[in-house]
């Protein structure tokens, strides 16, 4: 072994040394400091404080929840209760209680009959959804906002009368566009007795009838949306297959030529409108 080949081994050998020694330190100043600082804790904690109490008084603070002094205050805190829970259930009504289901509804079934899987975004079709929601329930939310809303605003009429009230315009709506026999349904489900006109029967029973009548409706026009789009499948599959090319997915050639289609007959227009003018706006 030559000479720096020493030298270099005992430097090693001292580097090694002093690491040893440097974290022995640290591992029994870790001890003691781990030993010693709840004792610290624990004198600060039982020494009394110089600062007298009484020289620097605290003010008191009374916490709690009074008793109502009559009916009056009982009767506001109910209503601001019914105002959070309608505001908490306001995109269920506006999903359930509008026409908000059938347009979403039919639009989903057109993008699938498409072959555009993305295509609308999603965003695009609740958006166009919500604004189409928005002109067909126009007339129906003017006619709550001038028979129930202003009048209560201005102090003409109680909360009562009001929620009275804005339920006509709703409920026409609904009754409109629901089926008898959706509504009979509910009806004897609900063991509440036949009703005897249409202002006897009950929310609780009218809205789930809305919702399957607009499924069922929704359901109706997305199977005729379907047929075209379909012959325009069957048809390039087969023509595939004649050809021998059996590898090559049908939706590759179909694509193009729905989305043609499609275009060349304005499908968004007349989407739109018949959607529209089934629920009797234009």
């Amino acid at each position: 072994m030559t000479f720096e080949n020493h030298c270099f081994l005992n430097s090693l050998s001292v580097l090694g040394g002093s690491r040893r020694i440097r974290s022995r330190a640290v591992s029994e100043f870790a001890n003691v400091f781990l030993r010693w600082v709840p004792v610290i804790c624990l004198l600060f904690v039982c020494l009394p404080t110089p600062v007298d109490s009484a020289s620097f008084p605290l003010p008191s603070l009374k916490i709690g929840v009074e008793a109502a002094q009559g009916p009056d205050d009982v009767a506001v805190v109910l209503q601001i209760i019914a105002l959070l829970t309608v505001l908490s259930l306001a995109p269920a009504i506006l999903v359930l209680m509008t026409s908000f289901t059938r347009l979403i509804v039919v639009f989903h079934l057109l993008r699938q009959a498409i072959g555009t899987q993305q295509s609308p975004p999603n965003q695009v079709l609740i958006g166009l959804a919500l604004f189409l929601t928005f002109f067909v329930m126009s007339p129906v939310w003017q006619g709550v906002y001038t028979n129930a809303l202003s009048p209560y605003l201005d102090n003409e009429i109680t909360y009562t009368e009001a929620f009275e009230k804005a339920q006509k315009p709703v409920r026409q709506f609904m009754l409109t566009n629901t089926r008898e026999k959706d509504i009979a349904l509910f009806v004897k489900a609900s063991y509440a007795g036949r009703p005897q006109n249409k202002d006897d029967l009950s929310l609780l029973a009218l809205i789930p009838a809305f919702v399957i009548s607009e499924l069922k409706t929704a359901f109706i026009i997305g199977f005729v949306l379907y047929v075209p789009f379909l012959v325009i499948d069957m048809v390039v599959a087969s023509v595939l297959l004649s050809m021998g090319m059996m590898m090559l997915p049908p939706i590759m050639i179909s694509l193009p030529f729905k989305l043609m289609l499609f275009v060349l007959v304005d499908g968004w227009n007349l989407i739109v409108a018949s959607m529209v003018q089934s629920f009797g706006v234009m």
